[in-house]
């Protein structure tokens, strides 16, 4: 049996395909209210196609009470090298673990025509890895991740750079259709091509585009940081769930410098009445973060330590959406029902908020906008511009 965990643009044509290959799959998604270990348990082999690195180690982490001793980890998200050695750490010795990237967007994962990246032994998962396209081994655990960011860092960059390429002919009068006829005859021409008008379909999240970008564009890699910046730039301006193709509107107007708004599918929406958090440049405002799932429910009534996990859990995705860390956290405000719970809440922030603490307030308040809430935590959150 398979347990496919995560499943969005990319996520559910790949279950399909395994599906319709005769694999026994059962599949996970958050929000929909079955425990990640239930739905593993009893699976030889386990697959996850999720957001970032903080989903992946969060869900896996999650996972482990279901994993079979002898089951192997399949992983094929976008998260890095470095991330794929931590979750080697945190899983079971007995647990394989198998770093699979994809190259390809959302046709491509439907049509089976991917291309996989794998590193580590894959001798278990060879022939379930096939379904999704062609296989490539490329070595030891974490080369799959680290060529799948190798790529990226070109691939990405090339297509920012062919944004302010167009800018730059929009502004000098060139006729844009010409401009990308005679790019047709370069090496950049299947890019331009691709870029001639922003797609109507997702294929690959501008926000995808610049978490990779966040993965690798390490000290020194001039061209992967610039375009990294702009990205960030224009996931803040709204763009985040739009095709990387999107850059090209971006680029070339006036940078967005009003607040704006940001509501990241990864975590529960909200009632309608606020946004989750808030950009003005390169300040994040994160509103007031409490415990409760997507249905609305309160998620651990009554203990402090299951909702402080809750919400600082939240608050990391909302952190990760805009390429930062508990570490770029400048002020963090929590009202408690009960003073008394602060030791209880201290050893949960402690958990994330490491080192030196930021500026930081805790009131008691009477009750907060839902009974059965025992805390509310909001922040300030320094972006740094162009990187974390």
């Amino acid at each position: 049996m398979i347990a496919f965990l995560g499943q969005g643009r990319m996520g559910a044509p790949m279950a399909r395909r395994l599906i319709a290959a005769g694999h026994q799959v059962t599949t996970w998604r958050r929000g929909a209210g079955v425990p990640v270990a239930t739905t593993v348990a009893g699976a030889e082999l386990v697959i996850t196609m999720l957001s970032d690195p903080a989903a992946v180690r969060e869900v896996l982490a999650g996972a482990l009470p279901g994993l079979r001793p002898d089951a192997t980890v399949v992983e094929m998200s976008t998260i890095g090298p470095d991330a794929v050695r931590e979750l080697r750490a945190l899983l079971p010795p007995s647990v394989g673990l198998v770093d699979a990237p994809v190259l390809g967007s959302v046709g491509p994962a439907a049509e089976g025509t991917l291309t996989v990246l794998a590193g580590g032994d894959v001798a278990g998962c060879r022939e379930v890895l096939s379904v999704f396209g062609t296989v490539r081994e490329l070595g030891p655990l974490g080369s799959g991740a680290a060529m799948k960011i190798a790529v990226m860092s070109a691939l990405v960059p090339a297509q920012v750079l062919l944004a302010e390429t167009f800018a730059y002919g929009r502004a000098h009068g060139v006729d844009h259709d010409a401009l990308i006829d005679v790019l047709s005859g370069t090496p950049l021409g299947v890019l331009a091509d691709r870029l001639r008008a922003p797609s109507a379909q997702t294929r690959y999240a501008l926000a995808h585009a610049a978490k990779d970008l966040e993965l690798g564009a390490w000290e020194g890699a001039s061209m992967a940081t610039a375009a990294r910046a702009r990205l960030q730039e224009a996931r803040a301006a709204g763009l985040g769930e739009r095709d990387l193709s999107a850059i090209v509107e971006h680029i070339g107007g006036t940078p967005a410098h009003r607040a704006v708004p940001l509501n990241p599918a990864t975590v529960p929406a909200t009632n309608g009445m606020y946004s989750h958090a808030v950009r003005v440049g390169d300040m994040l405002y994160v509103s007031g973060q409490a415990a409760f799932d997507e249905e609305g429910k309160v998620v651990g009534e009554g203990s402090m330590a299951a909702q402080a996990e809750h919400v600082f859990q939240v608050i990391g995705r909302i952190l990760a959406d805009q390429g930062a860390t508990f570490e770029d956290v400048a002020f963090i405000r929590t009202y408690l029902t009960d003073m008394d719970d602060r030791v209880e809440y201290g050893r949960v922030r402690r958990k994330y908020i490491t080192g030196t603490p930021p500026a930081s307030t805790t009131v008691e308040v009477s009750r907060l906008f839902m009974p059965g809430l025992l805390l509310e935590v909001d922040l300030i959150v320094a972006l740094t511009p162009g990187g974390r």
